[in-house]
C-alpha cells in the first residue's frame, strides 16, 4: 500500500468514517456513532452485549495503527479527530449490559463520558503509553470502569423495560 493510501486509511479509522470531524465535541460523537451502530447490530444482526467486547478486541490493534499514523500525520500526541478510541470504549461498556435496550444505551452513554471525562486511576495514566496505544488504552479502561458498574447497577428486572 502506498504512503498515501495508508494515511488515508488511517485517517478513515481513526476518525470512524469522519464522526471525528464534527466541530463540538467530537469524542462525544464517537461515542454516539458507536451506540448508533451497536443499536443497528443488535437490532438487525441479533448482537448481544458481549459481542461488544470481542468487537472492541478485533478493533484493538487497527485502531492503535490508525490513531499512531494520524497522531503523526497531524504532529499531536492525542489529535481531537481520532475518536475510534471512543468507539471502542463504548461498545466495551455495552458488553456489561445483561440485556440491551433503551435503557442500557443510555446509561452506557453517559457512563462511558463519565469515566472519560473524570479520567480515575490508572485512566490518566494509561494516555502516557506511547503513540496510539495511549490514545486508545485510557478510553478502554474507561470502558471497563463503565461497563463494571453497568453491569451492578440495575437490578435484572430493569433490564426488561
Amino acid at each position: 500500500m502506498n504512503p498515501k493510501t495508508e494515511t488515508a486509511l488511517a485517517r478513515l479509522i481513526s476518525t470512524w468514517f469522519g464522526c471525528g470531524y464534527t466541530p463540538f465535541a467530537p469524542g462525544t460523537a464517537g461515542s454516539v456513532a458507536a451506540v448508533l451502530i451497536a443499536i443497528v447490530l443488535h437490532r438487525f444482526a441479533g448482537l448481544a452485549p458481549w459481542h461488544f467486547a470481542v468487537l472492541a478486541a478485533l478493533g484493538f490493534a487497527p485502531a492503535v495503527w490508525a490513531a499512531t499514523r494520524t497522531a503523526r500525520a497531524l504532529k499531536t500526541k492525542d489529535p481531537q479527530v481520532v475518536v475510534i478510541d471512543e468507539v471502542l470504549g463504548q461498545w466495551v461498556v455495552l458488553a456489561g449490559a445483561h440485556q440491551l435496550n433503551w435503557i442500557t444505551y443510555l446509561a452506557a452513554f453517559a457512563l462511558f463520558r463519565l469515566f472519560d471525562i473524570l479520567k480515575p486511576p490508572p485512566v490518566r495514566q494509561l494516555e502516557r503509553l506511547p503513540e496510539g496505544l495511549g490514545i486508545v488504552a485510557d478510553d478502554l479502561m474507561a470502558g471497563i470502569y463503565g461497563g463494571l458498574v453497568l453491569w451492578l447497577w440495575l437490578p435484572r428486572s430493569v433490564w426488561t423495560l
